[in-house]
């Protein structure tokens, strides 16, 4: 069965102009096999795999490992045999790398102090491609604690290009990186990434099926490096550099994304005045580039879906790459959700409900154009009139005495009040009276022994 590299390996050389029959020399596989891949009759990773028979000793390895991580495999194989393990030397190594049972070592791993080789990379064949975090981005930008960039560096030359993005996710990734190609001229032979979890699955660097179908969609093959290998792709972290530090300090606040992107991609054409040293001749990074053999890209991207939420304007107007397009009104202030198709030409804002409330044909990203249907129009200019009044403004320097009603009301008010003071509960001095005239009658003990003396 093929894997997803071999797959797409198998349809980019196709594409270079390879026959089966090298293709097949070149994969090790029978040129049937190689035939109903690339006819689409068989698909990868979807045979039924059979029971491991490393499965039932995988926690008692990565127990033993994670007491002594330096534990030599053929020590931990001979354990495993006499427990029963049945397998042999180099199907066990090769499940302890699989499963990742070996925990990771910084001391033994770091890489400086240790030699570091220069690895040649033929014209045309490498593409390094990258996301850059950058912290603390315009608050015009909406684009939350970090924006991102991705940055895609031809391996031989040093060409670099770089795309802002809203996000990291997968739509987000297939569009910066048709951008990124587009600006680099064409693709090269092969892709190299780092474990970008929309690239591959991290922990195995396996590639995953959807970014499979880009890189089979682009002609391309896909390598994933090492992990903690920052080194592999070095020329891509000087471009990650360059970009931090000698455009993203110097941005301002207040300037708009498109702004944003027109100074990358200044820096990175300034970038390719760069001087080199090829067999002791002098030329550029540009005139290297120049002569880089890169693959013709397909005249339309990926057709990845791409959805982002947006604010509906007081003017019935959502913004999306650069430009304004109308809704119907009653929507200002709703959060609604632009979704287009990358190399369509439509672009669709629906509700939170998934209702499309419109439809509109794309301007060109950047233009600034405000896109409006004739309906939302006519609906908007009907709502705005309907809330318009033919009464003449308010007069604010007038005599107007309280009218008869009010007067009437007040009175009423004056007549309550003095009703209410007269029903006030008052004290009645004829009770005092009355006990006074009964204690006169009926002298108390007190009084009668006062008389007797």
């Amino acid at each position: 069965m093929f894997t997803w590299e071999e797959d797409v390996d198998a349809h980019a050389l196709r594409r270079q102009g390879w026959s089966i029959s090298a293709i097949a020399r070149h994969l090790g596989h029978d040129r049937k096999t190689i035939r109903a891949y690339l006819n689409g009759e068989r698909v990868s990773g979807y045979r039924r795999q059979s029971p491991d028979a490393f499965t039932p000793f995988l926690e008692y390895c990565r127990q033993r490992l994670s007491d002594d991580p330096h534990l030599w495999a053929t020590t931990l194989f001979e354990e495993v045999v006499e427990l029963g393990y049945a397998g042999g030397y180099s199907t066990f190594t090769r499940a302890l790398r699989r499963y990742q049972a070996r925990p990771h070592c910084e001391p033994c791993r770091a890489s400086s102090g240790r030699d570091v080789a220069i690895i040649a990379h033929p014209p045309g064949e490498e593409i390094q491609f990258d996301w850059v975090e950058l912290p603390d981005p315009p608050e015009e930008w909406g684009a939350g604690s970090h924006a991102h960039l991705l940055v895609g560096a031809l391996a031989h030359s040093g060409r670099w290009r770089a795309v802002l993005a809203e996000a990291e996710t997968f739509p987000h990734l297939v569009q910066a990186l048709d951008s990124v190609l587009r600006r680099l001229g064409g693709t090269s032979r092969r892709w190299r990434f780092d474990r970008m979890a929309t690239v591959c699955h991290p922990p195995t660097g396996r590639l995953l099926p959807t970014f499979a179908a880009v890189a089979k969609y682009y002609g391309a093959g896909v390598d994933i490096c090492p992990p903690r290998r920052g080194n592999r792709k070095g020329v891509v972290e000087k471009a990650n550099h360059s970009a931090a530090q000698r455009w993203w300090r110097t941005v301002p606040d207040g300037i708009s994304i498109e702004a944003g992107q027109s100074g990358i991609d200044k820096l990175a054409i300034q970038m390719d005045a760069r001087r080199r040293k090829i067999d002791g001749l002098s030329t550029t990074v540009g005139e290297l580039a120049g002569t880089e053999p890169l693959l013709e890209l397909p005249t339309r991207p990926f057709p990845a879906e791409l959805e982002q939420s947006r604010t509906v304007s007081p003017q019935a107007l959502v913004s999306f790459a650069g430009n304004f397009y109308s809704v119907p009104p009653g929507l200002t202030g709703a959060q609604v959700i632009v979704r287009i198709r990358l190399g369509e030409d439509t672009l669709y804002v629906i509700t939170a409900g998934r209702a499309i409330v419109a439809q509109h044909r794309r301007a060109t990203d950047g233009a600034g154009q405000t896109i409006r249907d004739a309906g939302h129009v006519i609906a908007l200019e009907r709502a705005v009139l309907a809330s318009f009044s033919d009464k003449p403004p308010c007069r604010t320097k007038v005599r107007r005495p309280p009218s008869p009603a009010a007067l009437e009301e007040a009175e009423r008010l004056r007549s309550k009040g003095k009703s209410d003071v007269a029903n006030r509960v008052v004290i009645d001095l004829s009770h005092y009276a009355a006990v006074a005239d009964q204690l006169r009658q009926n002298p108390t003990h007190e009084s009668q022994e006062r008389e007797s003396e």
